[in-house]
């Protein structure tokens, strides 16, 4: 597959995302997907009181079900081998500078029958980087993205706007988000993605995501990489610098 074309980097400066379709073959999301079930199981098993809030899907009463996990490219082979592929690294670099470093990484499950949704956001308000232009979310698709089962909405052109003011509401301290007073002044935008395509964002990018309603799972591992100059300096979370990995 070549490289990024200037009409898709031109659409990514304007828009602040970008969709491509088919960087990894079925057989490679079937590895993935094999994997996420296999980890879930191991880590439900072993889950802490504490950390259920944040992990397990709390609108699915009839099961437990994780909502997601975090660090699969650190914590999991198979993953690895996504974020370290030639191709992949080579668009991230594209879009933000040579050196690419994966800061966090984390695997979305949105199960069917309820998986829930995640308020308007900029990543760049949780990571605090010291160059907004410094780094991109790779958002992979292990099952098909669509409008029924939670795909990803942004508000095109945000990421030429600030990073805006953000808050946890009570008893979710580690899900900021943009108050509905302001999110409601962007237009959001669906954006499927196809299973093995990858959405980019801009870490000022707006976006969201639904509810999954449908019969299907919307599994998807999100990428949070930076270029060889990237630190975080105003970060809102605690992000571990362990668990970051250069390429």
């Amino acid at each position: 597959m070549i490289p990024l074309t200037q009409d898709q980097l031109r659409t990514y400066g304007e828009v602040g995302h970008l969709t491509v379709g088919s960087v990894f073959s079925d057989r490679d999301m079937q590895a993935v997907t094999d994997d996420a079930e296999a980890w879930a199981r191991q880590e439900l098993a072993k889950l802490a009181p504490s950390d259920r809030a944040w992990y397990v899907e709390t609108a699915i009463k009839e099961q437990d079900v994780l909502r997601k996990l975090d660090n699969p490219i650190y914590l999991r082979p198979a993953f690895r081998a996504l974020a370290a592929n030639k191709t992949l690294l080579a668009m991230v670099e594209q879009l933000i500078g040579p050196d690419p470093t994966a800061f966090f990484s984390q695997l979305f499950f949105k199960a069917p029958g309820g998986g829930g949704p995640k308020p308007v956001h900029q990543d760049n308000f949780y990571f605090g980087p010291n160059d907004n232009e410094s780094m991109v979310t790779v958002w992979i698709a292990l099952d098909d993205a669509e409008v029924s089962n939670g795909c990803l909405y942004y508000a095109d052109g945000s990421n030429q706007g600030p990073v805006l003011p953000h808050t946890a509401p009570e008893g979710q301290p580690f899900n900021l988000l943009i108050v509905d007073d302001i999110a409601r002044d962007y237009e959001m935008t669906p954006a499927p993605v196809p299973r093995g395509g990858i959405s980019f964002h801009h870490g000022n990018t707006l976006h969201q995501s639904a509810d999954n309603h449908s019969d299907r799972p919307r599994r998807a591992c999100a990428i949070h990489y930076g270029n060889g100059r990237t630190e975080l300096l105003h970060s809102t979370l605690t992000y571990d610098p362990a668990v970051v990995i250069s390429f």
